[in-house]
């Protein structure tokens, strides 16, 4: 899959998402989906995560919205010029799907609370594409 990007106020996100694979989970197909997600702090001071909101799209499903503190159970401090990478997943009921959102970013610096924005990409399997 390609690397999807987006820059807000210096802080640039980029994720890579990948197909996991199929099970069944209370007798239904579910199709699971990995992203690695990069968020670079590219301007001059020190900025913190403190929560996330993503939107994800199912094809068969209504679109559900899902808002939690942090990331992987972290509220990374990010330096000028540093990069935290993180990786996560979720499960669709359609091969066809994605996701998009934005994290709630403070400056540490100014204690200006800003949105970093995640840019939308695709979740599909290689096999759906044909």
């Amino acid at each position: 899959m390609p690397m999807i990007q987006q820059v807000t106020q210096g802080i640039r996100i980029s994720v890579v998402s990948f197909f996991e694979g199929t099970y069944f989970k209370n007798y239904r197909l579910h199709f699971s989906f990995g992203y690695r997600v990069s968020i670079s702090n590219q301007g001059k001071d020190i900025v913190q995560l403190q929560s996330r909101h993503w939107k994800i799209f199912d094809a068969l499903k209504a679109t559900s919205i899902v808002d939690g503190e942090g990331v992987v159970g972290k509220k990374p401090v990010i330096k000028p010029g540093q990069v935290y990478t993180y990786q996560s997943g979720c499960l669709l009921s359609s091969p066809l799907g994605a996701m998009q959102g934005h994290f709630n970013m403070i400056n540490l610096a100014t204690t200006k609370k800003f949105r970093a924005y995640i840019p939308k990409f695709e979740l599909s399997p290689p096999f759906a594409l044909n």
